[in-house]
């Protein structure tokens, strides 16, 4: 008789004893084992990454397998010896770099979070860094269950930056009047339609209002941080506002025009869409 197999996840050993009973008994007994491997129960993974944009195409997998997601599903594939699907909180633009990106995927692992975020570590590239893996809930979407998110632009100020921050800002030779900028971003913060300020410009019925929390402008010296939060963010958005903000510190725009083109709904040629570089994905926000 074969004994009922253990729960999934554990390597069972069952044993068949053969042999006759009554007079006419089998001179000798033969015991075989029988090994079976369950595969671990499908669990679903939340993980939040690191990446400098500056190697890659974007986040969204590509045709040409250059894109953030297209790295990490190799590196799956080569883990868990399947095809893995991750699913990422949003879109990233080429060249944009994340320090809080989160993205999730589903698939039986029997080690625990802590090898499993060892094994993604030690198969990505050093421009890609799995900051944390944990067990999720089923109903967990690193996109549609996320409440916000939170981006910061670094700007520096004064010529070329040198070769280490270069590729991480955008660099503007002249001062820009932080005063101004920042009574811009008080008139871009709140609850509107931001389609004036999305490269898309609100095409294919899209939504385009959004919560837009906070604008900050901070710097000190030659550095100048621009940081964003809201409840979403359009196609392109945080570079506009951060293109029509220097161009208010460039005295190209007032604080007034800059409502004024908020309120009108119409992208124009006066909001320019600063540099991907100087971009970065700081928190997604559940």
């Amino acid at each position: 008789m074969i004994a009922v197999g253990p729960p999934h996840g554990v390597v069972s050993r069952m044993k068949i004893r053969c042999g006759l009973s009554g007079p006419s008994r089998l001179v000798r007994n033969e015991t075989i084992t029988v090994s079976s491997v369950i595969i671990p129960p499908v669990q679903r993974w939340k993980c939040v990454c690191a990446y400098d944009g500056g190697h890659f195409n974007g986040w969204q997998s590509q045709p040409d397998g250059g894109a953030v997601q297209d790295v990490i599903e190799r590196c799956l594939q080569s883990i868990l010896d399947r095809e893995v699907r991750i699913h990422g909180s949003g879109r990233t633009d080429a060249g944009v770099h994340a320090h809080g990106q989160v993205f999730h995927f589903d698939a039986g692992w029997k080690h625990g979070a802590v090898k499993l975020g060892a094994a993604l570590r030690g198969g990505l590239p050093r421009s890609v860094k799995v900051r944390s893996v944990r067990p999720a809930r089923g109903d967990f979407h690193a996109r549609f269950s996320a409440r916000g998110k939170i981006y910061f632009y670094q700007i520096h100020l004064g010529g070329a930056a040198d070769p280490f921050l270069y590729p991480y800002c955008w660099s503007i030779p002249q001062p820009l009047a932080v005063e101004a900028m920042r009574t811009a971003a008080q008139c871009l913060t709140g609850r509107h339609d931001f389609r004036a300020f999305s490269a898309s410009n609100g095409k294919g019925g899209e939504d385009t209002v959004r919560c837009l929390r906070r604008l900050d402008v901070t710097g000190r010296g030659a550095r100048m941080r621009i940081t964003a939060e809201a409840d979403g963010f359009l196609y392109k958005m945080v570079r506009s506002l951060v293109g029509a903000l220097v161009a208010v510190g460039q005295g190209k725009l007032t604080p007034a025009q800059v409502e004024t083109i908020l309120r009108s709904g119409r992208r124009t040629h006066a909001v320019q869409t600063a540099p991907a570089q100087g971009l970065f994905l700081a928190r997604v926000l559940y």
